[in-house]
């Protein structure tokens, strides 16, 4: 059916991985921002919801750069990894990852938040006065009440991670079989004058 060399193969498969990987870990955070954000009071909540949503107004390329200024190897949190734990993101698919859950967070916490917001308090309130503490009022009301927008959050953060391409070029490069994902295989091969029909 597609005629695909081990090569394109493998941007697919990279692409299906970094998506996947990216949504997986973002999920547990997501879901906390987009809880608080929601259903707690602070006194600097917009400016959270600010910096959550801020990937999706910048251009991609500047989320690159200062994914690569923080967690590459010169880095304040890319160089604590890799001296702690020999851990490093810079020009590897983990750091392809990291790019994608951080560009798909602001579409995960908005899917997320507003399914939460729709969920009746009247019902967390009953729950509460029948014993439940907050996290089981969270585990057996807000949580199932919210799954659609959950599910929803998930997707749109995997179908944004799996075409996610100017912060991860900018970050982890173009290495064929470690960093390219299918939208930075295309974009190489459209830097060929003969490569558009192989795009």
């Amino acid at each position: 059916m597609f005629d695909f060399s081990p090569a394109e193969w493998e941007a697919v498969r990279l692409s299906l991985k970094v998506g996947l990987v990216g949504t997986l870990v973002s999920l547990p955070l997501g879901l906390a921002l987009a809880y608080l954000l929601a259903r707690v009071e602070f006194r600097f909540k917009s400016l959270v919801s600010g910096v959550v949503y801020l990937p999706l107004v910048l251009p991609p390329v500047v989320t690159g750069f200062a994914l690569l200024l923080m967690f590459g190897t010169r880095g304040p949190i890319g160089h604590f990894l890799e001296a702690t734990f020999g851990f490093t993101f810079a020009f590897r698919w983990t750091g392809a990852a990291l790019a994608s859950a951080v560009m798909g967070l602001p579409l995960m916490v908005r899917a997320i938040r507003l399914s939460i917001m729709s969920v009746d308090r009247r019902l967390e309130t009953a729950a509460r006065t029948l014993g439940a503490g907050w996290w089981r009022t969270f585990a057996t009301v807000t949580l199932p009440l919210s799954l659609p927008g959950i599910i929803a959050g998930a997707v749109l953060s995997f179908a944004k991670s799996f075409g996610e391409f100017g912060a991860t070029i900018t970050f982890v490069s173009n290495i064929p079989g470690e960093t390219q994902t299918l939208p930075i295989a295309i974009y190489a091969l459209l830097q060929s004058p003969t490569g558009e029909a192989a795009a």
